[in-house]
Order: structure tokens, then C-alpha cells, then sequence
């Protein structure tokens, strides 16, 4: 009984005008302070502890959203005025569908309600020039919902200061495999490229497949005929001599002869002028069969497979070759995150969750990174105010400061 006696006079007391404005005077002093000093540029907040407040209160679920909206924009006026440039709320989640169906429409209604009041002009987003997404399923919302949401957003659209993200409703799985879809998407639309570009981005441009081969086949040719072995060693008769000399000249005129195709090859594939594509192909020609094996040189000159290029050129081919896909082995963790919906927000500094419950509960799970800031804090939502914040910001900023000395004095002794 006196407990409750003395919270009714606490109550009174800061509830009377000079207690009032002293504390608003310690507020601005705190926040200036926190200002002074490195202040995170993306923050977070699981606002959970809603129905768990209502019950100890005994009061209606839904007004104990109805406080935790009103905690909402405590806290949104304090991390704006500390310099916050972007906030993350969990609004809504898409498992919150399985929840009574009273609920979930006063949730709805409630949205519709409290976002239009924090959108209209003079009001808090107004104020600090805080501008609304919607992140989340939007086609999972009621006509009437997202009338209200698309309404929101118009009205704030012109603000650039700051960002407001409500996440309505959303799962971080939902957002990681929606990020996916989209690069699926992108990944499988032909790009049009000039064609110096093609054979800069990739190595498997037909060209350079056309010198691998042919680079392979003549050196295999060479390797197998060394100009050495093909000096005459015995000369047994005049008859012999004259055509093992015939045969040595023959085969060295026809190696310089590759050498000089494969230079004008390589000035050619340099200076394209044309879209047209244009393949150099090798083809081993026998006068006697077509089915003869190609390393088989024994005979007369006539009778060797010769080495003759052929200029083919084909439209289709060529169409294709301008038109090429991008390589998958480019997607990277960045090309992801360039798909997910805080796309254009900055990383994720510091993520906040009440209630005592220590669990990121699906959201933002791929923009929590390695110096991301993630604390539990014992406290219902709709009692989490500037009290419960500023440690918060104090320590982020005393490990920041931390790590900034420890990262100087290992670049200090590396110099």
C-alpha cells in the first residue's frame, strides 16, 4: 500500500509543470552531449513487450500497441535529434497473420491511424525531415491498409534528411529470398555490350578459344615434325636427296606461312570495325580420305593434311555474340545486398530488442554484420524511453572509440 502511494506522488510530482520543464532541459543537455561524439547511423528496434505490458496492466491488447506507438515516437524524436539518419522498426512480422483475427485487424487499423498522424505536416517526421518506406509483402496488406501506407509515404516523400523504415509486414527470410528472385531476374536478362568489352570482360570470347586451339595444334604439328628431323641424314641417292630437300622446304615455307595467318589473325581480331563476328577456322584437308588419321604425314607433300583457314561469317552468331549474359561467378554478397529493401539505407549499426527475449525473431538478419551492435534490454516496449536509450548510445560510443584506438596503434605498429 505505501509502494503504491509513494508511485502516485512520483507520478504527481514529475508531472507537475517544473518538474516538467527541468526535465526537458536535462533531455536536450543529454541528447547535446550524445551529439558531441560519434552517433550511429542506422538503428534498429524489435518493439516487442506490447501484450506482455497490457497483461501486467491489465488493460486491452490493443491499447498496449496503442502505448507502443506512443513509445514509438519518443524514441524517434530522440534518435533524430541525436542524428540518427536512419531508423528500422519490426511493425509487423508476416508470422503476426497467425495471431486472432481481432488483433490483426486492430493492428491494421491502428497503423493506418498513427502513421497518418506522425506523416501530416508540423508533426514528428515533418519536424526532422524523416521520410516513410513501407518494407515488407506489401501485396499481403488490405486495399484500405495500403491506401493508408501509399498515402504516408506521398506525404513524406518530399522529406530527405532522414528515413523512417517500417518493416509491415515483413520477415528477414521473406526479404533474403526476395533478393535472391530479383538477382535470378537480372542474371537471366541478356546484356548488350560492345564488342571490345565482351573480349575485356570475359576470357571465353571466341576469339581467344580460336588461338588456344590453333596455338595447341601447332605446336603438337611442330613437336611432332621438328625442323631438325626433317634434314636429310643419309643421302643413299641424287633421287632421295632431291626429295627430302623438296620435303624440308615445303613444310618450313609452311610453317612460315601459319606464323604470318596467325599475326594477321591477331591485327584483325584488334581492330574490329563491324559488329559482324568473324571465326577463323582450321580445317585438316587430305586429298585422299576424309577419314584418315590426321597425324599420318607419311608420303608426298600432296598427301598431308594441310592446315587452310576459312572465314565464316553468320548473322545469328554475330546477334549472339552481342548480346551476351552476365556471369554468374560475378554475383557477390554486395550484388545481394544491392536486391534487399534497405538497399539504399546505410549498414546496420546497432540493433535494439526489449522485452528480455534474446532473439533477432527473423528480422534483419542479413544486414547484421561484424560490427554490428546487438543488445537485449529487460524492459517492456511501451516503458522504453530516452532512459533506457542513452546508455545504450553512451557504450556504443565508448566501444567505437575503443576500437578506433586499437585500430591506430595496430596501424602504428605496422608503419
Amino acid at each position: 500500500m505505501a509502494s503504491k502511494q509513494l508511485s502516485t506522488i512520483r507520478k504527481w510530482v514529475l508531472s507537475s509543470p517544473p518538474a516538467e520543464w527541468a526535465l526537458n532541459q536535462l533531455r536536450e543537455l543529454l541528447i547535446g552531449a550524445i551529439k558531441q561524439g560519434k552517433v550511429p547511423r542506422h538503428v534498429a528496434f524489435v518493439m516487442d513487450g506490447n501484450r506482455r505490458y497490457a497483461r501486467s496492466r491489465r488493460i486491452e491488447t490493443v491499447e498496449g500497441h496503442n502505448l507502443g506507438f506512443e513509445a514509438l515516437a519518443r524514441i524517434l524524436e530522440v534518435c533524430y535529434k541525436s542524428g540518427v539518419h536512419t531508423v528500422t522498426i519490426y511493425a509487423f512480422s508476416i508470422e503476426n497473420f497467425k495471431r486472432s483475427r481481432y488483433e490483426v485487424d486492430a493492428l491494421m487499423d491502428m497503423a493506418k491511424i498513427k502513421l497518418t498522424q506522425l506523416s501530416q505536416h508540423g508533426e514528428l517526421l515533418d519536424r526532422y525531415g524523416a521520410r516513410i518506406r513501407i518494407l515488407g509483402q506489401r501485396e499481403l496488406l488490405k486495399p484500405d491498409v495500403l491506401e493508408a501506407m501509399d498515402r504516408a509515404c506521398d506525404m513524406t516523400k518530399h522529406n530527405t534528411e532522414t528515413v523512417l523504415n517500417v518493416c509491415f509486414p515483413y520477415t528477414s527470410r521473406d526479404e533474403i529470398t526476395t533478393a535472391i528472385r530479383r538477382t535470378v531476374q537480372e542474371y537471366s536478362k541478356p546484356v548488350k555490350r560492345p564488342r571490345t568489352e565482351q573480349k575485356r570482360l570475359s576470357p571465353f570470347t571466341e576469339e581467344r578459344i580460336t588461338q588456344t586451339l590453333k596455338t595447341q595444334h601447332r605446336d603438337s604439328f611442330q613437336a611432332e615434325e621438328p625442323l631438325q628431323d626433317l634434314e636429310p641424314k643419309t643421302l643413299s641417292s641424287p633421287s632421295s636427296s632431291s626429295a627430302s630437300l623438296s620435303d624440308f622446304q615445303t613444310r618450313l615455307s609452311r610453317s612460315q606461312s601459319l606464323d604470318a595467318k596467325d599475326h594477321d589473325h591477331e591485327a584483325d581480331t584488334s581492330s574490329e570495325s563491324s559488329s559482324a563476328t568473324t571465326s577463323l577456322h582450321y580445317e585438316l584437308l587430305s586429298p585422299s580420305s576424309a577419314s584418315s588419321p590426321p597425324t599420318s604425314y607419311a608420303g608426298s607433300p600432296q598427301s598431308k593434311p594441310q592446315l587452310r583457314p576459312s572465314n565464316t561469317t553468320s548473322p545469328e552468331h554475330s546477334q549472339k555474340e552481342l548480346s551476351s549474359y552476365p556471369s554468374p561467378e560475378s554475383i557477390t554478397s554486395g550484388t545481394i545486398t544491392s536486391h534487399l529493401f534497405t538497399a539504399d539505407d546505410p549498414p546496420l549499426d546497432l540493433m535494439i530488442r526489449t522485452s528480455g527475449v534474446e532473439r533477432l525473431s527473423d528480422f534483419m538478419l542479413w544486414q547484421c554484420h561484424e560490427e554490428t551492435r546487438v543488445v537485449f534490454l529487460d524492459v517492456l516496449w511501451p516503458e522504453f524511453d530516452l532512459w533506457q536509450f542513452l546508455p545504450v548510445l553512451w557504450e556504443w560510443q565508448w566501444r567505437g572509440r575503443k576500437e578506433e584506438q586499437r585500430r591506430r596503434l595496430i596501424e602504428g605498429r605496422l608503419v
